[in-house]
């Protein structure tokens, strides 16, 4: 990232009221004629080659099914020239679920760079090693176990052989429930959101948790470690022993995709907040991500409303426009280096071991089988919200963003993805 832009972003203790950028930009002006354009619906099917227009009258009847309900927002763009294939609500906004992941993971990549790598350090100060937690998600026991034989030889070589473990997670506010998440969540959603966790596991003080792992590596190296581990700030004059980068963030970006994880996207929000000099809370994240999706790319905030990085909070509000546009984003060769991640990241129909596979009951009916390979898309399910946004190549040979939206529909939510996949499916036009 540039410094101009880099500076542009920073607007610390300063409560984000407008856009990061002076002026808007001519792709603001290029994304509020499309949002005008996508308000007519499908009136806006006028000037439609024939395999769009196919599309669009499909579209039309099948988004009439029973299984969406009666609150559905959809939209279909034609990735190279912006035009609106088909929409419906498209300016509605509606629970996004994990379709919300997509603008954090735009900001963070944005603000912090794809080769961005978070660092977990090992310092020590009269008689205590403490492990410093940086914001890698993707942290393992192999790791701390490197960490571990590095700080155990020090502390041989300076001639102890016991000393105390303590966890430092200062770097995020201490963890608190987001507007519109339930305590539920934290049974097997997402974890209280800390700067220390190791092999992802989900926990109530997965700091704690790495700690102990840090230690019992630290005791196979032959260090005792005297009590328990405790919570601690590290002093500024204690000595460096270790540290570990983590993968890029790229990387976790890709992961946080195929796997919806919403414990990295929580991380992952923080660490966009800290980037621009702003304190790691939902609240700081969440202005930095409207700030950069709006200032930077003129993606316009009209009903956008978050609370979280991971879309896991019941407050959320994004429309199938706005989640359109995001992902229209990746396919813009201006930004293509910057956010390939999320293009590489997004679940492929049919593909095992992401929310699109097999596994899921995810296009395997009569009507969607044949998208299989052929759609890649972000999945979303929350009770009462079921999304899936994402790019296929139509049959005209050029690829198309859709972003369809359902919430509160009486019917069983098998019922209601299945629909969602066949919309998607009728797309790609190999359910003509």
């Amino acid at each position: 990232m540039s410094l101009a832009l880099r500076r542009a972003f920073i607007v610390a203790a300063v409560p984000v009221t407008g856009a990061l950028l002076s002026a808007p930009s001519a792709l603001a002006a290029d994304k509020t004629a499309k949002t005008t354009a996508t308000t007519q619906s499908v009136a806006a099917a006028d000037g439609l080659d024939p395999a769009e227009q196919r599309i669009a009258d499909n579209l039309n009847t099948r988004a009439q099914s029973p299984s969406l309900g009666d609150t559905f927002s959809g939209v279909v763009l034609d990735s190279a020239s912006d035009k609106v294939v088909w929409g419906h609500n498209a300016d509605t906004a509606l629970m996004p679920a994990s379709n919300a992941k997509l603008a954090t993971a735009t900001a963070a990549l944005t603000v912090l760079g794809p080769e961005h790598r978070f660092t977990t350090k090992v310092v020590y100060g009269d008689g205590t090693l403490t492990l410093i937690g940086g914001g890698d998600r993707l942290l393992t026991t192999a790791d701390l176990t490197e960490l571990a034989k590095t700080a155990a030889a020090g502390v041989k070589l300076g001639g102890l052989d016991s000393v105390k473990v303590r966890v430092d997670d200062s770097l995020f506010a201490e963890p608190t429930l987001a507007t519109g998440w339930n305590d539920s969540y934290y049974d097997d959603q997402v974890s209280p959101v800390r700067s220390l966790v190791v092999d992802g596991k989900l926990s109530a003080d997965t700091s704690i948790d790495a700690g102990k792992v840090f230690a019992q590596q630290l005791a196979d190296q032959g260090v005792t470690v005297d009590g328990e581990v405790t919570r601690g700030t590290a002093p500024a004059t204690d000595v460096p022993v270790g540290h570990h980068l983590s993968p890029t963030l790229s990387e976790t970006v890709k992961k946080m995709l195929k796997k919806s994880d919403n414990d990295i996207a929580e991380t992952v929000l923080r660490m966009t907040a800290l980037g621009v000099g702003r304190p790691a809370t939902f609240e700081d994240g969440t202005a930095v991500v409207r700030d950069v999706l709006s200032g930077h790319y003129g993606v316009s905030m009209d009903n956008f409303q978050i609370h979280d990085g991971s879309g896991l909070s019941r407050a959320d509000r994004i429309p199938a426009q706005t989640v359109a546009d995001i992902l229209d984003l990746v396919t813009d060769p201006r930004y293509r280096g910057l956010l390939r991640s999320i293009d590489e990241g997004l679940p492929v129909a049919g593909e095992a071991g992401s929310t699109l596979g097999p596994e899921w009951g995810r296009f395997d009916t009569a009507d969607s089988q044949c998208a299989v390979g052929q759609v890649k898309a972000k999945t979303g399910t929350l009770t009462g919200a079921i999304a899936l946004s994402g790019l296929t190549k139509a049959q005209d040979g050029r690829w198309k963003v859709f972003s369809f939206i359902e919430n509160e529909s009486s019917a069983d939510p098998a019922a209601t993805k299945d629909t969602l996949d066949g919309l998607a499916a009728t797309v790609n036009g190999c359910w003509a």
